[in-house]
């Protein structure tokens, strides 16, 4: 098998690119440490420099993920222009573009079964990629009565299920196989149906 990156010199992000294939290939729970070794051109004994074992690979890669996540959501955001609920939007597409594009990563994220938690780094990162919706979703709200603000953790875990659930439910397989309605236009059509039961669109 041809080797991956790992002629670059760094090992450890060569069985984190080695991974993301194989949980293409194979999904997040279908390959062993040894073939990630394998596929990076290495020793099946290599990995232990870096990694204890399987899941803290895994738990690398999520956090490498949530990283670039956290940058493509930062991007789309652009500081709320040119307005806040164009640029919140804007977000969820790109929440789209990301699974879309890293699909490896994605899978590791959020499907993998691993312990954010459990792992610091990974938190952080995790958290990281939250607030910017938390951010976000604030936002939108700056014209409201501040009585009537809903909590925008709230709205942010709420968009980001909404965001997750059209990922898993529409965005794989055969373009239009369960609707014939875009991801895109379903996420973006869901999102403002809820905004505007919160008072965010009023006209």
């Amino acid at each position: 098998m041809a080797r991956s990156s790992y002629h670059h010199g760094n090992l450890r992000q060569a069985l984190v690119e080695a991974t993301v294939r194989l949980i293409e290939e194979n999904g997040p729970q279908g390959f062993t440490l040894a073939e990630a070794a394998r596929l990076a051109g290495v020793s099946a004994a290599a990995p232990y420099r870096h990694f204890t074992g399987r899941d803290e690979l895994l738990e690398d890669v999520a956090r490498q993920g949530f990283e670039e996540f956290a940058d493509r959501l930062e991007a789309a955001y652009d500081d709320g222009r040119p307005r806040a609920l164009t640029a919140f939007l804007r977000m969820g597409q790109e929440y789209l573009n990301f699974a879309a594009d890293r699909r490896g990563y994605y899978i590791a994220m959020f499907e993998s079964g691993i312990s954010i938690a459990g792992n610091a780094g990974l938190s952080l990162a995790s958290e990281r990629a939250r607030g910017v919706l938390v951010r976000a979703a604030g936002g939108l709200f700056d014209k409201l009565p501040e009585g009537r603000r809903p909590p925008p953790g709230m709205v942010a875990d709420h968009i980001w299920a909404l965001s997750h659930g059209v990922v898993e439910l529409f965005s794989r397989g055969k373009p239009g196989s369960r609707s014939p309605i875009s991801p895109a236009d379903m996420l973006e059509s869901g999102a403002l149906i809820y905004l505007r039961g919160l008072g965010v669109i009023t006209d």
